[in-house]
């Protein structure tokens, strides 16, 4: 029961959503270089496919995994946390995946590694028993945010948000 991997159909646009759960927070942010992003949070139950999929094709331009705590996904403090962060060059700019471990959650097995070409809905890894996953698109890139806090959603079939051409 917990670590299905279901076939899906994949959304044709847009931003694939990474991870199934809940919406746990959409925020805006600037990097260092004060470029504009959305970090879009989901959180995973233990019900959930913890399969994760890529949001768009890209290249993956690397792959690091941080040792951290095991706090509750759904926390602040979850930042702190164990996480693989998976930096994916796509034709709308950078996009980042952030695979954050759980209270449950002890182990995350990506699926890919740097220099490989990736397509929307591939698998990306595996976070074991929920956790919480964020994405991080460029702002400038964006037409439209397809989600909400508090909605489910499903990777690889929901769309997270529209961008532009």
């Amino acid at each position: 029961m917990f670590f299905r991997d279901p076939e899906r159909p994949i959304i044709s646009t847009g931003v694939a959503v990474v991870a199934d759960g809940k919406i746990r927070a959409i925020d805006y942010f600037s990097d260092k270089e004060q470029k504009p992003f959305v970090t879009i949070s989901t959180f995973m139950n233990i019900h959930n496919v913890h399969v994760n999929r890529m949001p768009l094709d890209g290249v993956i331009k690397s792959v690091e995994h941080h040792q951290g705590s095991h706090l509750p996904a759904f926390k602040k403090e979850s930042e702190r946390n164990e996480r693989v962060v998976i930096r994916i060059q796509t034709k709308y700019g950078l996009i980042t995946v952030i695979q954050i471990a759980g209270t449950l959650a002890r182990r995350i097995v990506p699926y890919i590694k740097p220099g490989e070409t990736v397509k929307k809905g591939q698998r990306i890894g595996l976070i074991r028993l929920g956790s919480r996953v964020d994405i991080s698109i460029p702002t400038a890139a964006i037409a439209k945010i397809c989600v909400h806090k508090g909605k489910r959603v499903q990777a690889g079939v929901d769309c997270i948000a529209e961008l532009h051409d």
